[in-house]
């Protein structure tokens, strides 16, 4: 009985010392570098999740980042790279056995973030290094594009355009292998390219290239550029390959009530993922009643104007595709969720449907989305212009009467005669009703 004990034991071990070598034993599968403009994420592709540590060297600007219990026959000198920030990445020297000391040579100081993921298909482990200019370059008076071309004091009507997904996170894929972040930045820059060339409108990207933006900074990106419009651009996909047709969503303040709506929802967390851990917004306002007060009567006003975009926009891309639903769709999407931008998500197809898939590549079909996607946001603006824009120096204003208003008011108001308003609108006399909507001729 103790001999058995014994050998019980010794086996008993061997199995953990086995365990603890299966568990050690880590290798580095790949490198991928994705360069923003003022960022850039290195993602470390690992067999296992990471033990790490790092440190920062100047003279020149390094960050040493040692993987423990890790190896690798990867050539790191032929890692594809077109960053600012980073010249390259090299393997060092380790002081400690069986440590993979990692060195990412840096063109200028930056601050770094590194966090693990664990394998999210079509991903593995990995260490993810964010890296942030300290320094960004300050912003030039040719990037402030709230003053028209013209030069006027009234300024362009500015939409911002998202492409969905990007770098690390590919978004859906085809079953011929096409990736959705692809597909949807061409058909994002086809539409940017139609908003610019539209006098008293301009566009704005929250991503220019193969990189991911975090959901929430997207909402942040169209408000530092004081946009009146997000458009985030995505193509759908669903466990089965049946389901086509474009659709375009709004916010809803509650959980889909669609099938295809909780599916979407779930691959935005899992595009969240994908691409790194989220952020949180936090209120600390003191005056937090207020705040959410405030807040809420501007959600109330975005999501009035996105339904109204939302269902022009629709309305013009059944003139050039299937629709999957006749009417917009609600959804609680991290990047509709901005208070004060009105926000849609248009899906441009199913990229799971093979024929979808085979249309959402062609350029042709590519170029008839935009211009749907184009006139159906044009043609909100032409109607509900902002005040100090050019596009309202190009049309009439239209008034909705309040209480107490009489009509000799509006007309100083708007600084034009009650006569010509009378004749725009075929008044007979000066009596105006409270909700009646007058047309206000420009002065």
């Amino acid at each position: 009985m103790i001999k058995t004990n014994k050998l019980f034991t010794r086996i008993l071990c061997c199995l953990c010392l086995l365990t603890s070598w299966t568990a050690a034993a880590n290798k580095l599968d790949g490198v991928r570098i994705w360069a923003a403009p003022e960022s850039t994420r290195v993602v470390f592709d690992l067999s296992s999740a990471p033990d790490y540590s790092q440190f920062t060297l100047t003279g020149p600007y390094r960050l040493v980042v040692d993987l423990k219990q890790t190896s690798t026959s990867l050539k790191l000198a032929d890692i594809a790279n077109n960053s600012k920030l980073v010249k390259r990445v090299r393997a060092s020297q380790s002081p400690e056995k069986g440590t993979l000391r990692l060195v990412i040579d840096l063109a200028k100081p930056v601050a770094a973030n590194l966090f693990s993921l664990p394998a999210t298909p079509p991903y593995g482990n990995r260490l993810v290094v964010d890296l942030e200019d300290k320094l960004p370059p300050a912003k030039s008076q040719g990037q402030d594009r709230r003053l028209s071309q013209s030069g006027s004091s009234l300024r362009d009507v500015i939409v911002a355009i998202d492409a969905g997904h990007g770098g690390d996170d590919p978004g859906s894929i085809g079953p011929s292998g096409m990736y959705e972040k692809k597909v949807v930045m061409e058909i994002a820059d086809r539409v940017a390219k139609k908003i610019n060339a539209t006098p008293g409108m301009h566009a704005v990207m929250t991503r220019s290239g193969d990189y991911f933006v975090n959901l929430n900074k997207r909402s942040e990106l169209a408000r530092n550029s004081k946009a009146d419009l997000l458009v985030s651009i995505h193509a759908d996909a669903f466990t089965s390959p049946q389901p086509r047709g474009a659709s375009v969503w709004v916010l809803s303040m509650r959980r889909a009530n669609s099938e295809i709506g909780r599916w979407l929802e779930q691959k935005e967390k899992h595009s969240e993922l994908l691409g790194g851990a989220g952020e949180i917004i936090q209120n600390t306002d003191n005056e937090q009643y207020l705040a959410m007060t405030l807040l809420d009567m501007s959600m109330d006003r975005s999501m009035a104007i996105s339904h109204s975009i939302a269902g022009g926009v629709l309305k013009n891309l059944g003139s050039v595709t299937q629709l999957h639903k006749q009417r917009p769709e609600s959804a609680s999407f991290a990047v509709l969720k901005s208070p004060d931008i009105p926000s849609i998500l248009v899906e441009t197809g199913f990229i799971s449907n093979p024929k979808e898939e085979k249309l959402l590549s062609s350029y042709a079909h590519q170029e008839n989305l935009a211009k749907a996607i184009h006139k159906g946001v044009l043609r909100y603006f032409e109607n509900n212009p902002p005040v100090d824009s050019l596009l309202a120096s190009k049309s009439d204003i239209r008034h909705k009467v309040s209480r107490g208003e009489s009509l000799s008011a509006i007309a100083k108001r708007y600084q034009v005669s009650v006569a010509s308003i009378k004749q725009a609108n075929n008044l007979k006399t000066d009596v105006v009703r409270i909700g009646q909507k007058l047309v206000i001729p420009r002065a």
